[in-house]
């Protein structure tokens, strides 16, 4: 066990030597780490939370524990575990446990750690640790910090390009494009040629390690060609009925199970219906969403190009990085003419803002049709707070009495 730990804090050292980009972030780094909270780091895999923390224990006395690491798990021996630790780190204020959810009952040691007075910063790639495993152990003892691959902003910042400036207005134009493209995942973003097989190799981990393994899916086959189909069909409205039967799965409950599995190492994300009625709302079609654009050009089978849907999934994960929750504070919505608004975003019990997702609005068909959608909806939503987001369009609009604003997605 002692060498394993030894072995980790080699690991952990050739990490720390590194050169990162920083990550914007609301969270005051050294108020989190004084704080006796368990600092909870969620989000998908590869997307830097391990970094995070590292960057935050920088220059700090911090035990360190990575849970991918199979001998660990094999080993495990709490005592055992915890006595190497005194040894390999004399003295440590702080413990880093890395994708704890591997760990069997890992919630119960959290919970003892904690009782203890250890200063705990674990990460985990799944969604459904505090649903389900945490929120009964222990309620009310953790903070969450929820990250996703760099937004277009940080993508920006990362190349030292500003929109603002005039003399890199070009420059910005071709980054916030290549990023629609490609997505944010960091070892991609200096490394573009690399994206389509790296992401393509993390598509196929992601449902064999945190989806196959994690839920003892037999039948590998027919989730694996749930993940691509829903991959393909991003930004479309998919129903359980629908897919099983498309699909040719064995039920509607296994179609059900298997989209719940894939939500929850944050891959796909399904948006409901807005409807004051609850059953109502639960009986509609929902809308799909993948946590990165770089998935779908490295792995879905499109056949064409649709520049519209993969700006409205770069939306649709921004609006998750300001913290809407699908079907808390975030849906789309159909008007009683069956015109489809993109996104409705909820404070409350008040609809807050109606958004529309429109790669290019010049023609004039595409203008009156997105326009006239938001002004109906608007008025069935009492809501005047109506944006349209564009890939380079920028104005205010006055339409059927009502003020629209257009904004490029730089400025989202």
């Amino acid at each position: 066990m002692k060498t394993t730990i030894f072995n980790q804090r080699a690991e952990r050292d050739e990490l720390m030597s590194r050169p990162y980009q920083q990550r914007q972030t609301k969270y005051d780094t050294n108020e989190l780490l004084q704080n006796p909270l368990i600092k909870l780091i969620t989000g998908p895999r590869r997307v830097g939370k391990s970094v995070f923390a590292l960057l935050m224990l920088q220059g700090k006395n911090f035990a360190y524990l990575n849970f991918d690491d199979s001998q660990l798990l094999e080993k495990w021996d709490e005592e055992l575990v915890m006595s190497a630790l005194d040894d390999v780190y004399p003295d440590y204020d702080f413990m880093l446990l890395d994708e704890v959810q591997n760990l069997p009952d890992w919630d119960l040691w959290i919970s003892k750690l904690y009782r203890r007075g250890k200063n705990l910063i674990i990460t985990g790639s799944n969604a459904k640790m505090l649903s389900s495993e945490m929120a009964t152990v222990l309620t009310g003892r953790y903070l969450q910090i929820e990250m996703l691959p760099f937004s277009l902003d940080e993508t920006m910042r990362w190349k030292n390009i500003s929109p603002e400036r005039e003399e890199q207005a070009a420059q910005a134009i071709v980054l916030a494009d290549d990023y629609m493209r490609n997505g944010g995942y960091p070892e991609t973003i200096p490394a573009r040629s690399i994206t389509k097989s790296y992401l393509s190799t993390l598509f196929d981990s992601i449902l064999l390690k945190d989806v196959a393994q994690r839920h003892k899916v037999r039948n590998t086959t027919d989730l694996y060609n749930l993940a691509t189909y829903l991959l393909s069909n991003f930004c479309n409205p998919i129903s359980a009925n629908e897919l099983a039967g498309e699909l040719g799965l064995s039920s509607v409950a296994t179609t059900k199970k298997f989209c719940d599995y894939l939500n929850e190492p944050y891959l796909f994300f399904f948006l409901p219906r807005f409807n004051n009625k609850l059953k109502l709302m639960s009986k509609a079609p929902k809308k799909v969403y993948v946590v990165d654009n770089g998935f779908v050009q490295s792995t879905a089978f499109n056949l064409s190009e649709n520049l519209g849907r993969l700006l409205e999934n770069q939306v649709f994960v921004e609006l998750l990085r300001r913290c809407y929750i699908p079907g808390k504070t975030l849906f789309y919505y159909r008007t009683r003419n069956d015109k489809e608004i993109d996104f409705v975003t909820r404070k409350g019990t008040k609809v807050e803002q109606l958004i529309q997702v429109c790669y290019d609005m010049t023609s004039e068909k595409t203008r009156k049709r997105e326009l006239d959608a938001l002004v109906e909806a608007a008025e069935e939503l009492h809501c005047d707070n109506l944006l349209v987001i564009t890939n380079d369009q920028q104005e205010k609009i006055e339409w059927k009495d009502k003020r629209i604003v257009v904004k490029p997605v730089s400025q989202f």
